[in-house]
């Protein structure tokens, strides 16, 4: 079932989450162990993140150094499958431009399609650590919106090789990423938000935020969606900050703000557990408000573990 499908066939507000693939060589039983707790609350569909490769170096017995590729966390496609096989749960892998090919892409969505995944999230995705900025696969998208018109040709039919006769179309529903403190790479919101437009006139069926903690500035993006008469589902993104390193490190990673009144709650712990309650009492009040909005979704970027969103939705679903 289609995440709009969803949202069109509810009454009242959905409950999703995210999730990160196991470090390699772990088993899936960690993800298992993640979501069963949060079961109950009926998700409506699980994001399944992608991380690109990393490069290390390996040093030899003579000294020289080896520059090798490694995917820390592979496994995002046979996750999905195994989400829908073992809890009926419609899955949203990431699709990226980083790292791939147009072909490759192609191949990895052919996969998706056989499996039955209906739903994609399509994202640019971060640079490489040791890159300064991030830098497209040769044969591969530099932006959202190739990727996300890649789909929808994909979705008529149209594949890379325009030889091919009577091809089977696919039918993702395609979702994107929307900044309500506006893209670290953006000059201006302005700008973010035309390139945001771009995306949903190329074909995107709904949006996802990057996380936020000061619900006025999810209303305030919304409004701006509404008057580019940008009119697709928008989902609010929201995570527990559980670490008083978070509360510096999330506004620099990912160019959102603490409101005042939070780090001021924050400032007053003296301990990690301490953050944590300020930080799940938080979510709760701001899911609560959004809850009353009517939002079409509440969606948690639980980061692998289920406590803290938990408690959270325990209080709000």
């Amino acid at each position: 079932m289609k995440v709009t499908e969803h949202i069109k066939e509810s009454k009242s507000t959905l409950f999703s989450i995210e999730i990160l693939p196991p470090l390699k060589g772990k088993g899936i039983e960690s993800i298992y162990s993640g979501i069963d707790p949060l079961m109950e609350f009926n998700p409506a569909f699980v994001d399944v993140t992608y991380h690109r490769e990393e490069y290390v170096y390996k040093k030899h017995p003579d000294g020289s150094l080896e520059r090798k590729s490694v995917k820390k966390r592979p496994g995002t496609v046979g996750i999905s499958a195994a989400l829908a096989y073992k809890y009926d749960l419609d899955a949203v892998p990431h699709i990226i431009c980083g790292g791939f090919s147009k072909e490759e892409t192609e191949n990895a969505l052919i996969d998706l399609h056989f499996l039955e995944i209906d739903n994609v999230l399509a994202i640019r995705g971060d640079q490489i650590k040791s890159e300064a900025s991030f830098e497209p696969n040769p044969e591969g998208h530099a932006h959202a919106l190739d990727l996300v018109k890649q789909i929808v040709r994909m979705n008529k039919g149209h594949y890379l090789d325009d030889e091919l006769m009577d091809a089977s179309p696919s039918n993702f529903c395609i979702g994107v990423a929307g900044y309500p403190e506006k893209h670290f790479e953006a000059p201006n919101m302005k700008s973010d938000m035309k390139h945001l437009k771009d995306k949903i006139d190329a074909g995107a069926d709904y949006i996802v935020t990057q996380m936020f903690f000061d619900n006025e500035k999810y209303f305030e993006f919304v409004r701006k969606c509404r008057e580019m008469w940008i009119n697709v589902p928008i989902i609010p993104g929201l995570k527990v900050l559980t670490t008083k390193n978070q509360s510096t490190l999330l506004p620099k990673i990912f160019n959102i703000d603490i409101p005042e009144a939070f780090l001021d709650e924050i400032e007053k712990c003296k301990t990690d557990k301490e953050v944590k309650e300020v930080g799940i009492e938080w979510c709760i009040q701001q899911s609560k408000e959004l809850y009353k909005h009517k939002v079409p979704v509440l969606h948690y970027y639980t980061m692998g573990t289920s406590d803290s969103t938990k408690r959270v939705a325990e209080k709000v679903f």
